[in-house]
């Protein structure tokens, strides 16, 4: 389960962001704080938390800044490179660049990177790359080319491997793409060909890629809106040759092809991807989170500024230009199941509760307290509930519901499982949701008499609960033949396998009425069956006249003859429905949340089968059983279309007086008139 949360404006300032959008944008030394480089003169240190710039520095007019301003994590230094070879190192304390430690390089930089653990990496456009210390011991150095003639850099990145960094980064020559990959720990430089089949021969507009032990996952967005994921061995096999890797679809039509802006990819966690591109050809700029695992669309969040199709990720924190501002969207991944991928994860809050929000707004904190007339009884307060709690050493409300699971009776573990569900929720909720169905499933199984169903229906209530997290859930509730707690599941589980469906269903099948009649079983699903069929019973047993016409009269009688050449002994034919309403509603109750973005409704669902009835028509005329049917239908329509007659006479009645009306003037005289309806 993913999700995005509200977004904020981090500057207010109008960046210079060019038609490509901006530069880039670079974590400093500090978790909260970020450089941004505009794509022309400027870099400014933001502060997220303050929602404001700390510093701004700006070259001289007539140069420009050519590649993105990273932090030297060692030094606490930044690093930039303006007019392609010049380097600038500089720091907090320093305020005009012109007068910063300047070093002028031998060849054309495509930019620096830098993480933790390591120093900082300058990459040139040649391919070649180099550590700062030694650049900087002799910045004049040669530098060699290790790529191609025409062939350009599109994207790289930089990781840290087993404390060893590692870079890839990605050429393009001709249409044909390829990737290289070096290891600083074995100084070994192997380059791969990224195969493209035939149906995949599209220009590819955005690269992210995240590691693992033994492979490096690169994920490409093509132009015709689909992902592919290319795995790259950290440790090749022959690092001479040009390598073969081919890609395997992912996604499909995640955008729409060729869109307006471009469009941006970048990797959330092993299971999640952020993709910023418009969705559909005519709609607008979208920012949406997929689970890869499960395919599944996750959240999505329309931008209806605009974009630049530039997309940064740090610490569960979304960068982009919306308009021409700066904005972060906080997002949040739960760790994929599939019960998450179908959205049946649900989060619920007091409603109660006023959230504060991750972010302050100084403009609008006095309705939580901050900055206003009061804040200094907000504080003793606040010192008051600290004082508080701090007497009050208790064990935890999680504790204590584990505990009593042990050994307690059902009904002081059902008080213990309210009170924890009456708290608020913290990040650890699901996993002490999923330990205490174990516990009590655990003890279940121990124990023969001990089933506190109570408890684990609200548990299956907190839309935390799946098949796959609790399989020993249904089973318990089948071999105690509870049908209450089976319907229960069936409303909630979303991945109930097919074997656990079909033994709900024999169970459904082969319990007594007399069994359901004690059972409390949701009757929602047929509430409107049970309605219409008393009033098909009601119709049947009232002979009803509307408008003043009866349908048994004249020519609606002839139809019935056949049909009423029975013995004179012969009963009427009653017919029941064999289901009582509660076995009903254990079958007839299905959820329409279908997968996809546009889902069919129920009302596409039956004009689709509509048609198939419509086009064995003549299949359903030859059953004998239907003719009954077929005889009662064009009895009501030709009743209905006596009706229509009549109620249309009527109208040209009225529409006739209406003129006489209007076309009369009498000024005042006095005068009688009758008038005959035929």
């Amino acid at each position: 389960m993913a999700a995005l949360e509200e977004e904020f404006t981090l500057s207010t300032v109008f960046l210079g962001a060019g038609p490509d959008g901006l530069l880039g944008v670079e974590q400093s030394d500090k978790t909260d704080q970020f450089l941004v480089t505009d794509s022309g003169r400027t870099v400014i240190h933001y502060k997220v938390s303050d929602q404001k710039p700390l510093g701004s520095w700006s070259v001289k007019q007539g140069h420009i800044i050519t590649c993105p301003a990273v932090c030297n994590f060692q030094t606490g230094e930044y690093i930039v490179v303006h007019d392609s070879k010049v380097l600038r190192i500089w720091n907090n304390e320093n305020v005009n660049l012109d007068k910063v430690f300047k070093a002028t390089l031998s060849a054309e930089v495509f930019r620096i990177h830098s993480i933790q653990g390591t120093e900082p990496l300058v990459q040139f456009k040649g391919g070649a790359v180099r550590g700062l210390e030694a650049l900087l011991a002799e910045p004049q150095q040669k530098i060699e080319t290790v790529i191609s003639d025409e062939e350009v850099i599109k994207w790289s990145k930089f990781f840290m491997a087993f404390r060893y960094p590692v870079l890839i980064f990605i050429t393009e020559k001709h249409g044909n793409y390829f990737a290289y990959v070096q290891m600083f720990n074995s100084c070994t430089l192997s380059k791969y060909t990224l195969l493209l089949g035939q149906e995949e021969k599209s220009v590819i507009q955005s690269f992210t890629a995240s590691m693992d032990r033994k492979f490096i996952s690169l994920l490409s967005l093509s132009s015709h809106g689909c992902i592919y994921e290319t795995l790259i061995p950290t440790h090749p096999s022959d690092t001479e040759k040009n390598q073969k890797v081919a890609r395997s679809l992912l996604l499909k039509a995640v955008v729409s092809g060729n869109p307006r802006n471009g469009v941006a990819l970048t990797v959330l966690d092993r299971d999640h991807v952020a993709v910023l591109g418009p969705p559909l050809p005519a709609s607008k700029e979208c920012l949406s989170i997929w689970n890869i695992k499960f395919q599944t669309l996750q959240t999505s969040k329309e931008l209806p500024q605009g974009t630049s199709g530039q997309l940064w990720n740090y610490g569960e924190n979304l960068f982009m230009l919306h308009g021409k501002f700066l904005t972060v969207i906080p997002y949040k991944c739960e760790v994929s199941s599939l019960a998450g991928a179908l959205g049946k994860l649900k989060y619920s809050q007091d409603p109660g509760a006023h959230a504060m929000p991750h972010f302050v707004n100084w403009e609008t904190s006095q309705e939580y307290g901050l900055g206003s007339q009061n804040s200094e009884q907000s504080r003793r307060n606040l010192r008051r509930r600290k004082i508080e709690v701090s007497l009050q050493p208790q064990m935890p409300a999680s504790k204590q519901l584990l505990s009593a699971i042990k050994k307690d009776s059902e009904k002081h573990i059902e008080v213990e499982l309210r009170k924890f569900l009456a708290m608020k929720q913290t990040p650890d909720f699901h996993a002490i949701i999923g330990d205490v169905v174990t516990g009590l499933l655990g003890r279940c199984k121990a124990e023969p008499s001990f089933y506190p169903r109570n408890c684990l229906m609200q548990l299956i209530q907190t839309h935390v609960l799946s098949y796959s997290l609790c399989p020993g859930l249904m089973e318990v509730a089948l071999e105690k033949t509870d049908v209450q707690m089976l319907q229960l599941c069936l409303q909630h589980f979303p991945d109930i396998p097919e074997s656990v469906t079909c033994a709900c269903l024999k169970i459904f099948l082969s319990i007594g009425d007399d069994s359901l009649q004690e059972a409390d079983i949701s009757m929602e699903s047929v509430f409107d069956y049970s309605d219409s069929a008393q009033e098909e019973k009601m119709e049947e047993q009232t002979e009803i006249l509307q408008n003043g016409f009866n349908p048994g009269e004249e020519n609606c009688n002839n139809c019935d003859q056949e049909l009423n050449e029975k013995p004179q002994d012969a009963t009427e034919e009653i017919t029941s429905c064999p289901v009582i309403p509660k076995r009903a509603a254990l079958f007839e109750n299905a959820t329409m949340t279908l997968p996809g973005i546009h889902p069919p409704t129920l009302n596409q669902i039956m004009d689709w089968i509509c048609l198939l009835l419509d086009a064995n028509f003549t299949v359903v005329v030859m059953i004998p059983e239907a003719k009954r049917l077929l005889i009662n239908l064009y009895k009501f329509v030709k009743s209905q279309i006596c009706v229509y007659s009549e109620l249309n006479k009527i109208e040209v009645s009225f529409r006739e007086l209406q003129k006489l009306n209007q076309e009369k003037n009498n000024r005042g005289l006095y005068s009688i008139e009758v008038l005959e309806l035929f």
